[in-house]
């Protein structure tokens, strides 16, 4: 595998309120989530990406089209890269889902890896179908690749890298609008920067 660098971006914030399961329902980015995609196009301003890879949930393409501008690189949005699938759990917030269903909240928190919400898929599975997919694409690319998706998704791809099992990936922050970078090499690959949040423009002039 050529050399590359892999820019990991999570979509920024959503219209959403409380603590919830968001798995793959459609949430549209707020004001705030808005504001973090310019962000993170400002940061990413000079940076040159061979590809553009997304999720095709309205949230992180959103986030794509945000960081491109004006650029003309195609945006391959995909199926494969979605959050993972919460199944009837998908919307609804925790306090909901600890009381009506205590065994099973217990359940997900004592096995996070294999365990599967009714209709959905476990981290185990989720990592399976992202892995699968990114292994073949990032097969013979090179250079800059910007892939924009999810938390959980996000996290499986870091966990692959830093040789972490599934059952660690909450050890990770993956905050909306952040920014990874990792080297994809033949021999292995290297994290250069986690979950990295760029200054939005009004930050930046109050730090300054």
């Amino acid at each position: 595998m050529k050399t590359k660098f892999l820019y990991i971006v999570r979509h920024g914030a959503i219209e959403v309120t409380g603590k919830r399961f968001v798995g793959q329902s459609e949430y549209p980015l707020s004001e705030r989530g808005l504001e973090q995609a310019r962000a993170l196009r400002n940061w990413l301003q000079a940076v040159e990406f061979n590809r553009v890879l997304c999720s095709d949930l309205t949230r992180s393409l959103c986030t794509a089209e945000i960081i491109l501008g004006t650029r003309k690189s195609p945006i391959e949005s995909h199926s494969e890269l979605r959050e993972i699938n919460m199944g009837e759990w998908d919307g609804v917030c925790f306090r909901e889902i600890e009381t009506k269903y205590p065994n099973e909240f217990k359940a997900r928190g004592a096995d996070i890896e294999h365990w599967r919400p009714p209709g959905g898929e476990s981290f185990a599975e989720c990592r399976e179908r992202v892995l699968t997919f990114l292994n073949r694409e990032l097969a013979e690319c090179e250079g800059n690749v910007l892939l924009v998706g999810h938390a959980g998704v996000n996290r499986l791809i870091l966990c692959e890298t830093l040789g972490l099992a599934t059952a660690n990936l909450m050890h990770i922050g993956q905050d909306y609008g952040c920014v990874n970078i990792v080297e994809c090499a033949t021999e292995r690959a290297r994290v250069h920067l986690l979950n990295f949040v760029p200054l939005s423009s009004a930050q930046a002039a109050i730090a300054t």
